[in-house]
């Protein structure tokens, strides 16, 4: 079999006389298995290079000086090989010392065609690079001067890798340098990934950092600025590294073969530290990240994307310009020098520069298409902005933005991009009312798994801000927000607008006043066929709806401002909606004055209302046949749930499996009457800082699966008849710190998997029956909790008691109106 391999070969053929003794003795060797299977493996494997290479030498006229010192050691190691084969098994003093000399023949092997391939390739590469004169004296020219920016591909050649020119008058990046230098000197940190939405000023930012002057200092000559496009390959990077240094390129046979000249090239460059940026990486070309990649020392990579890459460690997010910066970008596009500055409204151009949300592409792609005009166009574009011209109507910009949402090869992830633009910018958008909306105009899952994976998918692709205000152990997702920036909002209702309302899939708009749009006023009742809907108002809206017909519309969400709403009456023909989203933005909630409308809507699934005061009687008012969901955000309940003299709660939503209650201050005690809703699998009473009591007629509550009461501080206990609940399977009593003891009914609650206890008193009681809990399998708690779980976890050995430790966060409160 070597013989095969290396016909011919001196190299090949001495390699391959130590094969075929390993293959010989392998079997009868049972001791030394492992260690001369591997060297079979490490033979097998640089045989094949070994016979290119002397076969190459052969042609070329070459001298073979180096093989000579590797003859001994092979011959040395085929007797090794040998005697391994004749150890006897009682012969236990043998074994240690015959593996270690395996060992270390083996990485002798490896030693030197290490050293044979990175001669080889000097070597051949100078003599080569003698043979091309003319070639060589271009490229090398190139390489060490780096008078030329550009070279066109000749032979094979690509472009060597000459530092590009640093940014003329860089604005706004003196803060951002600093931050970013500082990651990247970092010694625990080998990749930094400098990330931002397209226009953000990335590339920008990383030519000024290769410029720095400390860089300079730290990485001298090894500075390489690789562009990346979405067909560059690792080849072509390896091609360029070679030429940029004066070598020539060598083939390779394999990946494996790639990588490994690779590192051994780059060893080489030691021990001066080594930098290579990488600009514009795409998800999909993560793989080179990989393959560049070693342990060598002071070797950083900086990669420009973007998408976060979180994989690879240490990502900065590069944010907009703040204003000042902005407006010194927009006036060196949009103004000559000669020009006088004065000669255009001040307020003017600051409506020009806020209209461009702080992205440098955009400002500077506004500001020249302004340059040198009168002042009466610039007043003409930004009255065509106030009347809703986009800013994309400039290609540059477009364009540069539509490459990373076209980049999203999930249709239902760009779907749920597009999505977002239904809430009002510059506003947090509550992850749950996402996750509601996509479980019905995707069919994503009921838990929010697809729907966050989604996000952030998103998030990575700097499309969206995925925030956590609070962490939650439970799955539950109250305090996760999304933020959009404008510009990414505009961009996707800019896409929604290409389509006629009456085609679109998703319809969004904004009345101000009562100024509809012209279309819905030209037509006594326009048909639209979109599936989402949106409508957002402001506080000078009087609740005067005109007629639409939408029949086809699956999700409303109607964002108010004003302190009383009706709901559009047009809602009774929705045959097909089922969820409603009604948020009120502002200090005080909105009264829905047409509450029991609702009832009208046969298909409703879900509602989710954010600072509404309902009224009393509200979901008693009518019959909700099909409602399964509710969710009450910063809401006034009061008598919401009170059954009407006619209608009781379990008539009233026959089909409710949900209910979330969340900060609603005036909620003291849970209404009686939920307890009728024999349906209900899920109840979250969450920051009901006033709630005090549970009914005792909560134990009426017999499918419940999952009751979550986190941070209602004021609940005291517990009802006797929880242990009723025969379904249990989840108990979130976390930050309920007035709760002294739990009931010894709790033992009854013999499906209960799992328990959330943190920040619960450090003096709370643990009953006894606790014991009886033989199916619960996780308790999360504190330090001092878990002390108090520690009699019981012997007995119940299904049982695993994890700490939690939070860390203190205040972004919650923004949720709350402060």
């Amino acid at each position: 079999m070597a013989a095969e391999l290396l016909s011919g070969a001196v190299v090949g053929a001495v390699f391959g006389e130590l094969l075929n003794v390993v293959l010989r003795v392998k079997d009868n060797a049972l001791m030394f298995s492992s260690e001369l299977e591997s060297m079979e493996s490490t033979l097998k494997s640089i045989i094949p290079v070994l016979k290119e290479i002397e076969e190459l030498n052969k042609l070329l006229d070459r001298r073979k000086e180096e093989t000579d010192q590797i003859m001994e050691q092979i011959k040395k190691g085929e007797k090794l090989v040998i005697k391994c084969s004749r150890v006897q098994c009682y012969a236990w003093w043998k074994m240690a010392r015959y593996a270690d000399k395996l060992v270390n023949l083996e990485k002798s092997l490896n030693s030197f065609f290490q050293i044979v391939m990175q001669a080889q390739q000097a070597r051949d590469g100078k003599e080569t690079l003698l043979e091309v004169k003319n070639l060589r004296m271009d490229l090398k020219q190139l390489a060490l001067n780096g008078k030329s920016r550009r070279v066109h591909n000749v032979n094979g050649y690509n472009a060597p890798l000459v530092l590009p020119e640093p940014p003329v008058n860089p604005v706004g990046l003196e803060v951002s340098l600093g931050e970013l230098k500082m990651e990247l000197f970092n010694d625990k940190t080998s990749v930094v990934v400098l990330s931002a939405p397209p226009g953000c000023g990335k590339t920008t930012l990383a030519k000024l950092l290769c410029h720095d002057k400390e860089v300079k200092e730290k990485f001298k000559d090894n500075i390489f600025f690789v562009i990346v496009s979405r067909k560059t390959t690792m080849e072509s990077i390896v091609q360029r590294l070679f030429q940029h240094k004066g070598y020539e390129v060598p083939h390779f046979q394999t990946n494996e073969q790639l990588v490994y000249n690779l590192e051994q090239f780059l060893k080489s460059l030691g021990p001066s530290p080594i930098l290579i940026v990488l600009d514009d990486i795409w998800p999909e070309s993560e793989s080179l990240l990989d393959k560049l990649k070693f342990q060598i020392p002071d070797y950083k990579i900086l990669a420009t994307s973007r998408s976060a890459l979180r994989r690879f460690g240490s990502t900065y997010k590069l944010k907009p310009l703040n204003d000042k910066d902005a407006m010194t970008i927009f006036r060196s596009s949009a103004f000559l020098q000669d020009k006088n500055i004065s000669d255009i409204d001040e307020d003017l151009v600051n409506k020009m520069v806020k209209g461009c949300k702080g992205f440098p592409l955009a400002l500077k792609v506004v500001g020249r298409s302004l340059c040198g005009e009168p002042e009466e166009i610039w007043k003409r574009r930004e009255m065509e902005f106030s009347k809703g011209r986009t800013i994309f109507e400039d290609d540059e910009l477009l364009n540069c933005l539509l490459s990373s949402l076209n980049a999203l090869d999930n249709k239902i992830i760009k779907e749920c991009f597009m999505d977002l633009c239904a809430f009002p910018e510059d506003q947090r958008i509550p992850v749950t009312a996402l996750i509601d909306m996509w479980a019905e105009l995707y069919e994503l899952d009921e838990n929010g798994v697809f729907a966050i994976a989604n996000l952030h998918e998103l998030s990575n692709r700097n499309l969206i801000d995925l925030s956590v205000a609070r962490k939650d152990a439970s799955g539950y997702y109250n305090q996760h927000f999304v933020m959009q920036h404008d510009l990414l909002r505009e961009l996707a209702i800019h896409q929604s607008s290409l389509e006629s309302f009456e085609k679109t899939k998703r319809l969004i708009l904004e009345v101000t006043g009562n100024h509809v749009p012209n279309w819905w006023m030209d037509q006594m009742q326009p048909s639209v066929c979109s599936r989402l809907l949106s409508i957002s108002t402001d506080e000078k809206f009087s609740s005067n709806w005109c007629n639409l017909q939408a029949a086809e519309v699956e999700v409303l969400v109607l964002n108010s401002r004003t302190k009383t709403y009706n709901l559009p009456e047009f809602m009774n023909e929705m045959k097909k909606l089922k969820v409603l989203i009604v948020t009120k933005y502002g200090f005080f909630p909105t009264e829905i004055t047409n509450f029991p409308f609702l009832g009208a809507i046969s298909n409703l699934k879900r509602i989710r209302l954010k600072q509404v005061s309902i009224p009393s009687f509200g979901f008693t008012s009518a019959h909700f046949k099909n409602l399964q969901k509710i969710t009450l955000v910063l809401c006034n309940i009061g008598q919401a749930f009170n059954s009407t003299s006619t209608i009781q709660v379990s008539d009233a939503l026959p089909s409710l499996v949900e209910i979330n209650i969340d900060y609603c201050n005036d909620l003291v005690e849970l209404p009686a009457e939920l307890c009728q809703l024999a349906q209900l699998q899920k109840l979250s009473i969450t920051n009901c800082h006033k709630l005090a009591a549970l009914p005792q007629e909560i134990g009426k509550l017999v499918n419940l699966e999952i009751v979550r009461l986190s941070c209602c501080i004021e609940l005291a206990e517990l009802p006797s008849t929880i242990g009723s609940l025969n379904k249990l399977k989840f108990l979130d009593i976390s930050e309920c710190s007035e709760i002294r003891k739990l009931p010894e009914q709790i033992s009854d609650l013999h499906d209960l998997r799992k328990l959330h206890m943190m920040g619960c008193s450090n003096e709370i009681e643990l009953p006894p029956s606790i014991l009886k809990l033989e199916h619960l399998k996780e308790v999360i708690c504190d330090e001092e909790i878990a002390n108090l779980w520690e009699p019981f976890v012997d007995h119940l050995k299904n049982l695993e008691i994890k700490v939690d430790k939070e860390e203190i966060n205040l972004n919650w409160l923004h949720n709350c109106g402060f």
